[in-house]
């Protein structure tokens, strides 16, 4: 058993509070899983609510307790941002982890032809949303020593630039973003990390491969391991 497995089957992340936006997608459902299995608690924030439930009630048969936070980050502005940080500090009295597994991805488009409210709209969910979400939350993850910030980033783009839109773009942005917040944050116990996961079968994924079936993509559940020693 490798080392990231057994941490998912132990309890490297017992007594944390993790919260993980866009938990009911597919990397994110198997995200939290795996913090559930390693004894941490949940907050699981999504748009869906019946999938938000469905979800929590998953996490319960694995002895988890999961907070459900239903919220859309398309129409959140900063207040509700920082009404989610509030609640979370006022149930738990803290926050050890960020997980941004959030994403919108309307499909593969050239620039010329793209909606300017689909481009907007991708942008701000992608990168405008995770940094208010990650700045609401960044009194609450500064005053834990084990403080981690996890932005999932998709690496396709980098590799094939053409027709990602906003989408592509958020990418390069999230890096960026990633640097920024880790080299102003350096003198702190806040911890920033990018993660990389390979080719994960999900909803997003099938919508830019659709026609060749990429049968490179493997289950999301894969990947959450490098979550979890993200986290650890």
């Amino acid at each position: 058993m490798s080392a990231t497995a057994a941490a998912i089957q132990g309890a490297v992340l017992a007594d944390r509070v993790v919260l993980v936006a866009g938990a009911h997608g597919g990397y994110g459902r198997a995200v939290a899983t795996a913090l559930a299995r390693a004894g941490a608690t949940p907050v699981l924030l999504g748009r869906e609510v019946r999938k938000l439930e469905q979800l929590a009630d998953a996490l319960e048969r694995e002895g988890a307790q999961p907070l459900l936070y239903p919220m859309d980050l398309e129409g959140a502005g900063p207040d509700d941002h920082a009404e989610l940080a509030a609640r979370i500090g006022e149930r738990f009295g803290r926050l050890d982890g960020l997980v941004h597994c959030a994403a919108d991805f309307p499909g593969l488009t050239p620039l010329v032809h793209v909606d300017p409210a689909v481009f907007a709209r991708t942008l701000h969910v992608d990168l405008t949303a995770r940094w208010w979400l990650t700045q609401a939350c960044l009194p609450l993850l500064q005053a834990s020593a084990t403080g981690t910030v996890v932005f999932v980033i998709d690496g396709s783009p980098a590799a094939v630039p053409a027709y990602w839109g906003g989408y592509g773009l958020a990418q390069h942005g999230l890096e960026a973003l990633v640097k920024m917040l880790d080299a102003e944050t350096a003198a702190t116990s806040l911890r920033v990390r990018a993660l990389r996961p390979g080719p994960m079968r999900t909803p997003l994924r099938a919508r830019a491969y659709a026609a060749d079936g990429d049968r490179a993509a493997r289950d999301p559940a894969a990947f959450a391991a490098d979550c979890i020693e993200a986290l650890a």
